[in-house]
């Protein structure tokens, strides 16, 4: 039996003051936490659509006491499956009622609201679990960041990829010398798979009546509803999401970012289709400059998205097809590692051949205890006072660099960062896209 709920508290936060002090890759046993066997008061934000999926993840065991969504008929399967739990439209609401009865939330809503969902979570000692990205803008990535770590909750970000073998199989095999000095990094998506670009008309529309539009907005200047932008494809508004290197960059470049320690870029430049103040491109090719980092050289990283590809390497069997619906190539002086998906959870080296010489290395980094499933490794690390691999101290700087990609392309010319002071060092004006403008009502307290 878990202890009174101002006990039960007292631990989770010790919890997670333990977690805050640790570091990916390690997801370490403490002898802080409450039980394994224990079950936590969870609530989710967001229930329709990944949400769903999300909530799912931690139920089992688990307490699903408060459910949240600006859309009844979203949200309507969880509801049912989950008829104890209160019900709630504004997720400020059910803090001030129940925030005192949750031990940690899901948040999977439109990119926008992660933050301040998150935020109002983390200053009530709230362990929090945020689908990817982080945040849309960096300022409010870096805020969060700051906040968790004053409270000293568990945190995570939902990329399944840091959960899986791929990205550290991927890590032991650089660390081996499998493909000598990593020097580049090619990425490519099919991805916007929603409208974007300059010109794209939203008229004005009817808002159904099972959604409240205005919280949705939650945080950004208001617009005419349409059903072009919710619930799908706002991701291309720079307002509401961050376009399709928002959707997927997290994802696909995670396993390099951690495996190679890549930290921030010095450099970004942009080449885009038209685009315009409201809609991202739909077609952009950016290229990362990171500098060397102890044995480590420089590296060129190179991001396509809209359907742009990388020419065939010719290490590539002629039977094999590079997938066009993403991948990822990992060129070194010695070799090629070749991943077909986005979440590096299947790599080779090119040729087949040099697959097969291959003497694979021991394994050395510790494999998460939940594969595939970001959120369940966040309940397993909240009761057993571990931290997990894609906390906030990792994802804030990778959601970070992923965004800094963005700053390019509205930009519109190649921008220099410089990342300890957080901001575009031979671009000002550029400055100016760090932050959103506030709705009133809605302005943060920063941390």
């Amino acid at each position: 039996m878990l202890p009174p709920q101002s006990t039960r508290r007292d631990f989770l936060r010790k919890s997670g003051a333990v977690a805050s002090t640790l570091a990916f890759p390690a997801i370490l046993r403490s002898q802080d936490g409450v039980s394994p066997n224990s079950r936590l008061n969870l609530a989710s934000v967001g229930v329709g659509g990944k949400g769903s999926g999300d909530l799912q993840s931690i139920a089992e065991g688990n307490n699903i006491v408060a459910l949240c969504d600006v859309d009844d008929r979203r949200a309507r399967r969880a509801y049912q499956q989950f008829p104890d739990a209160k019900r709630f439209r504004d997720f400020r609401v059910m803090f001030d009622k129940m925030g005192d009865q949750i031990d940690g939330i899901t948040v999977s809503t439109a990119d926008h609201t992660h933050y301040p969902i998150a935020k109002a979570a983390i200053e009530r000692d709230i362990h929090v679990c945020v689908q990817k990205p982080l945040c849309n803008t960096i300022w409010e990535t870096r805020d969060l960041l700051a906040a968790s770590r004053k409270h000293k909750v568990v945190t995570q970000m939902g990329i399944q990829g840091h959960t899986m073998e791929g990205i550290r199989l991927l890590k032991e095999w650089l660390d081996a010398g499998a493909i000598g000095k990593v020097k580049e990094i090619v990425y490519w998506t099919n991805r916007p798979i929603w409208p974007q670009g300059a010109g794209l008309q939203f008229p004005k529309q009817p808002v159904p009546d099972t959604l409240d539009w205005d919280l949705w907005q939650a945080t950004v200047p208001e617009r005419d509803y349409n059903e072009g932008i919710c619930p799908f494809a706002w991701r291309g508004f720079w307002d509401y999401g961050c376009g399709a290197l928002g959707d997927i960059g997290c994802h696909m470049m995670d396993a390099a970012f951690w495996a190679l320690d890549l930290g921030s870029p010095t450099a970004v430049s942009a080449d885009t289709t038209e685009f315009d103040d409201v809609i991202a491109p739909k077609e952009t090719t950016l290229v990362y400059e990171f500098p060397a980092k102890g044995e480590r050289p420089a590296i060129k990283v190179t991001w396509m998205d809209g359907g742009r590809m990388p020419s065939q390497p010719q290490e590539l069997d002629l039977d094999r097809k590079l997938n066009p619906e993403w991948g990822q190539l990992f060129y070194g002086d010695k070799g090629i590692i070749y991943a077909n998906d986005a979440y590096c959870s299947s790599v080779r080296l090119i040729p087949e051949s040099s697959m097969r010489e291959f003497e694979r290395p021991e394994k050395t980094v510790p494999r998460s205890p939940t594969p595939g499933e970001p959120q369940k490794e966040w309940v397993h690390c909240i009761k057993n006072g571990e931290v997990p691999g894609a906390n906030f101290e990792y994802s804030a700087a990778l959601t970070e660099m992923v965004l800094i990609g963005n700053l390019a392309i509205r930009a519109k010319k190649p921008i220099e960062w410089d990342g300890a002071q957080g901001q575009v060092s031979n671009l000002p004006e550029a400055n100016e896209l760090l932050r959103r403008t506030y709705r009133k009502g809605w302005e943060p307290t920063p941390a």
